[in-house]
C-alpha cells in the first residue's frame, strides 16, 4: 500500500521541525552562557583537545598497522603545527597542507 500525499507532508513536516528545533536549540541555550568563563575557555581549548586526540588516534593506528608511515606522519604533523602558527591559526588551511603532505609523503616511490 502507497501511503498518501498528506501522510507524506506530514512525516517531512515533522521531520523539519524536529531538525529545525535540534539545531535551533543549542544556541537558544547558549545565548546567556556567552559571557562564561567557561564557555570562553571551552571554545578556546576544545579545538585543540580535539585536534590532539584525533591527532593521537591518528599516531597509534598508523604506528600498529604500517610503521613505515610513521616517519610521513611525524612530517605532517610538523608541518601542520608549523603553518598553524606561522599563519594566523587557520585550522582549515594547517590541517588541509598537513593532510597534503602526508598523502605526498606516502605516495612517493621509495
Amino acid at each position: 500500500m502507497i501511503p498518501g500525499t498528506w501522510y507524506i507532508v506530514a512525516v517531512l513536516a515533522i521531520a523539519f521541525i524536529i531538525t529545525l528545533a535540534l539545531r535551533a536549540i543549542p544556541f537558544a541555550i547558549l545565548k546567556p552562557l556567552r559571557e562564561s568563563k567557561i564557555v570562553r575557555a571551552l571554545s578556546v581549548w576544545m579545538p585543540v583537545g580535539i585536534l590532539a586526540i584525533l591527532a593521537a588516534s591518528t599516531f597509534q593506528s598508523t604506528i600498529i598497522d604500517n610503521a613505515r608511515y610513521v616517519m610521513p606522519a611525524i612530517v605532517a604533523a610538523a608541518v601542520t603545527i608549523a603553518v598553524h602558527l606561522v599563519f594566523g591559526r587557520r585550522t582549515l588551511l594547517s590541517v588541509g597542507l598537513g593532510t597534503l603532505t602526508f598523502v605526498v609523503l606516502v605516495n612517493l616511490p621509495l
